[in-house]
């Protein structure tokens, strides 16, 4: 039997389009973060490299998302990283963090600009100390999607990040991607960690600002010309 409605188009009505009041767990990740303590551990010819990084991250929530009857508020997010001893992007990556509140459901979308993409689904500790969220390659929903070549030389077979909620307001993560790299028979445990400092406070949803008052072309930051 199907967990899932009968009637798959009849989307929820008298939704809140305050996204803010209502990402659950989410709520914790939402704003502009910083953390100046991270460290990669990723896989060399002559074997495990560690680099120290610089990370920047910008959640902002956006108006609610329906599927039928399926309903979800959630944080568009850009991660944007340089090495500690560089100048340079050591990483970027976009995408979604989702909360279905009728369900406990947590979702990442993710997208990086080396050719992969992923979507991870995970649930909120009981305790409300953090959430973690997992994607294994070949899954039948929640996947991992990559280029010929990384596919070929490093495939990634399983992302896991876990995030913990500290009691001074931050957070801090560790993502774990199972790799298996060309020509090594072990798979490589691809660690990266850092603690997140809020530097900055989240932007209201479009629907909330509207809600609030603003015109259409305030809240979606249209210019005018004229």
């Amino acid at each position: 039997m199907s967990e899932f409605p009968a009637d798959i188009f009849t989307e929820p009505e008298d939704v809140d389009p305050d996204t803010l009041a209502n990402l659950g767990p989410l709520t914790r990740l939402a704003g502009v973060w910083e953390g100046r303590k991270g460290v990669d551990v990723n896989p060399k010819a002559e074997g495990a490299e560690r680099r120290e990084f610089l990370e920047r991250i910008e959640l902002h929530p956006i108006d609610p998302q329906a599927n039928g009857p399926q309903l979800l508020y959630g944080l568009r997010y850009h991660i944007h990283i340089v090495a500690s001893d560089e100048d340079t992007t050591f990483h970027d990556q976009i995408g979604y963090w989702l909360w279905e509140p009728a369900t406990g459901l947590i979702m990442q979308t993710l997208a990086i600009p080396r050719g992969q993409v992923a979507l991870a689904k995970g649930q909120a500790n009981p305790d409300g100390s953090g959430l973690s969220v997992r994607a294994e390659r070949g899954g039948p929903g929640y996947g991992i999607c990559s280029t010929d070549f990384l596919e070929w030389a490093f495939r990634t077979d399983s992302y896991q990040l876990d995030v913990r909620f500290d009691a001074d307001g931050g957070w801090s993560y560790v993502s774990t991607t199972m790799l298996q790299v060309r020509g090594r028979d072990e798979p490589f445990r691809h660690i990266d960690r850092n603690t997140l400092v809020k530097v900055g406070e989240p932007k209201p949803n479009p629907s909330a600002r509207i809600a609030a008052g603003e015109s259409l072309v305030q809240a979606h930051g249209f210019l005018t010309l004229g």
